[in-house]
């Protein structure tokens, strides 16, 4: 039977990962908590809800939380890997929704896109827009590829993408390393629209302006220099 597992990376989510992990079990065998040196009860929550932990000592950042994560669920094992946010921002049926794609085995890179053309799509705040327009921009202008939503953190991985893939930076420009890892590995890709859930507190965990020109000097350098 086909194991499906996802991964949320976690860093003070207490407020909302015990909802998540409970959502994302409707929709996945198993669900991987990556602590990511919380100093709240996120992952003691997490555990509680029914995920399985895994805590680095101190925060590394979110690439490397999911890194942690890609890696315990090709080690238990699983035909399929979805990472989703640990703030409520994403559905968990967008994430089954994720799932069934891989399963049509055609694909090894499913990504979410909150600016994709839908009926149920949500609406984007205009600075996340902007702030997306940009990122797409830039990781066609490095990497060559065109995809609406490069910031989306809602993404599947197949069994063997999940097996190859090879992120090298920690923080938030490993959003867009997927992307690379895409490009250099001929992975075969497609997008599914989904609804993004925007809250004051799902907002107050994005991406500002400054900390996108910090990504982007961050992409360009592994891009380029390595």
């Amino acid at each position: 039977m086909p194991k499906r597992i996802i991964v949320i990376p976690a860093y003070n989510e207490d407020r909302t990962i015990a909802e998540v992990v409970s959502g994302a079990l409707n929709f996945a065998d198993r669900v991987i908590v990556v602590d990511d040196g919380s100093r709240d009860r996120t992952g003691l929550l997490a555990r509680q809800a029914g995920a399985l932990v895994v805590r680095h000592a101190v925060n590394r950042g979110v690439g490397a939380a999911i890194g942690t994560g890609i890696e315990a669920a090709v080690h238990l094992g699983a035909d399929a890997v979805v990472t989703m946010d640990a703030d409520g921002q994403h559905r968990p049926e967008d994430a089954g929704r994720v799932f069934d794609r891989l399963a049509q085995g055609d694909v090894d890179l499913v990504m979410g896109s909150r600016m994709k053309k839908s009926d149920d799509q949500g609406h984007m705040p205009a600075h996340r827009v902007l702030f997306n327009t940009l990122g797409n921009l830039l990781t066609f202008a490095l990497f060559g590829v065109w995809v609406t939503d490069s910031q989306c953190g809602l993404r599947g991985l197949s069994a063997q993408a999940a097996r190859t893939i090879e992120l090298r930076t920690s923080g938030m420009e490993s959003i867009s390393e997927f992307i690379k890892e895409m490009k250099d590995k001929h992975w075969r890709h497609d997008e599914v629209a989904i609804k993004a859930i925007y809250t004051d507190y799902s907002m107050s965990k994005g991406q500002n302006f400054f900390l996108g020109v910090k990504v982007a000097l961050k992409l360009v350098f592994r891009r380029f220099i390595r």
